[in-house]
């Protein structure tokens, strides 16, 4: 990581190379704009493909049967310390959750409005693939309310699980009437035109201090919001399931009037 005046840069963990060339992101502290060099056109993003049944099968189980303090520890155990969004990203619905694969979005603030201010967003959420969650960046911005009514329903008509949003978020109200689930850092009732854009889609992101690569499975529920890395997906599936139901047992035994510390002993978790 170097740092030149109010940029910083750094090599892109996850994807160090798109056609022999690095990926270096590049932060503009003074500026407040975000550009991954190396993945400016459509034919360097990454390719998806739309949910399967087996996927669809996957999410209804953590939906269900998960939450997620459990993947959290479970991504601990296995030395992903740092998966879990920021505390300020809250569901618009104490009852918001959901599972998908991540569909990221990266945003930049302006201060002009281009001719076409909605191009990029707009073939943005085109691309939303069935079984997916729109996972917005926005570098920490709080200028701009750049998710509404309108992109979640948009959002939805393709397939979308849900959204989470590094940002300010309106429209509420109808968002609610809707039932599309949002989790954001907050409300403001103002257009990003000549306040925001989309600078890019479908590539690494950072967004609420996790970095989340597309295809990531993103989970959300009243506690926050946890991406898992899809190289790391099934054990940590495995070891969530397995610690839910050591969790059943030390309740059920604790609900009878057993002692925590016999309790610890015989299951291992709290």
């Amino acid at each position: 990581m170097t740092f030149i005046g109010h940029t910083v840069f750094w090599q892109c963990p996850q994807y160090r190379t798109v056609r022999g060339k690095p990926v270096i992101c590049v932060f503009n502290f003074h500026r407040f704009a975000v550009s991954l060099e190396g993945m400016a056109n459509q034919s360097e993003r990454i390719l998806r493909s739309p949910a399967t049944t087996v996927d669809l099968e996957l999410f209804a189980h953590i939906e269900s049967h998960l939450y997620t303090a459990v993947i959290s520890d479970s991504l601990d155990e296995l030395g992903y310390r740092n998966q879990a969004f920021r505390e300020f990203i809250r569901p618009l619905s104490p009852n918001d959750r959901f599972a998908g694969w991540a569909r990221t979005f990266a945003y930049a603030d302006i201060y002009h409005i281009p001719p076409d201010p909605y191009a990029m967003e707009i073939e943005a959420l085109d691309s939303i693939l069935t079984g997916e969650v729109v996972v917005a960046s926005t570098a920490g911005s709080l200028q701009t309310a750049p998710w509404g009514e309108l992109l979640s329903t948009a959002a939805r008509a393709r397939g979308a699980r849900g959204a989470v949003i590094d940002g300010l978020v309106r429209d509420v109200r109808k968002i609610h009437q809707l039932g599309f689930p949002v989790f954001a850092r907050g409300i403001k009732p103002v257009d990003s035109k000549g306040r925001g854009t989309i600078i890019d889609y479908n590539v690494p992101v950072e967004c609420a201090g996790v970095l989340v690569s597309p295809g990531d499975l993103v989970f959300a529920d009243y506690d926050g919001v946890v991406a898992v890395p899809a190289e790391v997906l099934p054990d940590v599936i495995k070891l969530a399931d397995e610690k839910a139901k050591k969790e059943d047992g030390s309740r059920a035994d604790l609900l009878r009037g057993d002692y925590l510390r016999d309790v610890y002993a015989k299951y291992g978790v709290l």
